[in-house]
């Protein structure tokens, strides 16, 4: 049995002498893991590190196994963050996710494209945190937990949407969230077509993805967000309080 195909590589971690297991993923495959041997070499250490895009084989005797990975570079996406705090939160904290949130060997080729994206122009900064959320909605969507951003749940209107319930997924104008606005997530403008955003929308829509990654993809394995995740958020968080200082001042 075996593959050969591009492949974001999402983790490696440590196995035995020199070696490492590796998590990828492809779009016909899905994630898929395997022993990368060598990987954990200083020869070999920086092709296996999360964010980077490679031309992946994998081999294995049975297609129930393990197997063994060997790889040659395509994109150094890990290289191309290590000056941008923010940029490397966000790439650290992709990687985590689709690692966490994704089943094994099943594929999710519109979840892949929209991360070679990001991968792509992540190193653009900030406003990447737009393309982020975007693609954070889109994975919930992949594996059934699509938010349902088109009316409002309570009147049916399609524009004025700025809540969403955090128990339904779906959006609530402003009008018909009065008195429960409380209870009730925020939801940015940019993922209702808008073009602008600013740091508290970049914060709203992570908490709102947040939560049903955390209640749905991660809740129903009883695991808790990828502390990468977690981080990303509050580097964000501090921006948005940072700015919403100013403004106040």
């Amino acid at each position: 049995m075996d593959w050969n195909a591009p492949a974001i590589i999402l983790a490696a971690r440590p196995f035995s002498e020199g070696d490492a297991i590796a998590t990828v993923m492809t779009e016909e495959h899905g994630l898929h893991r395997g022993l990368a041997r060598g990987g954990a070499s200083r020869a070999q250490a920086g092709l296996w590190q999360p964010g980077n895009l490679a031309q992946v084989r994998w081999v294995a005797r049975l297609s129930d196994q393990l197997g063994s990975f060997s790889a040659e570079m395509i994109h150094a996406g890990a290289a191309h963050v290590l000056d941008d705090p923010l940029a490397l939160a966000m790439l650290s904290a992709a990687c985590a996710v689709a690692e966490g949130a994704l089943p094994e060997r099943e594929p999710h080729p519109r979840a892949f494209h929209g991360m070679v994206h990001l991968i792509a122009h992540i190193p653009r900064g900030v406003t990447m945190l737009t393309e982020f959320v975007r693609w954070e909605a889109l994975l919930l969507s992949e594996l059934g937990y699509g938010l349902d951003l088109t009316s409002c749940a309570v009147t049916g209107a399609v524009s004025g949407l700025a809540f969403v319930s955090p128990r339904t997924g779906r959006a609530v104008t402003e009008e018909a969230a009065a008195g429960w606005k409380a209870r009730l997530l925020r939801l940015p403008g940019f993922l209702t077509g808008a073009n602008t955003a600013d740091a508290t929308d970049w914060r709203d829509g992570l908490a709102l993805t947040g939560h049903f990654l955390a209640r749905d993809a991660f809740g129903h394995h009883h695991r808790p967000l990828p502390q990468a995740r977690a981080m990303l958020y509050d580097r964000v968080a501090a921006l948005a309080a940072e700015s919403e200082t100013k403004d106040a001042g």
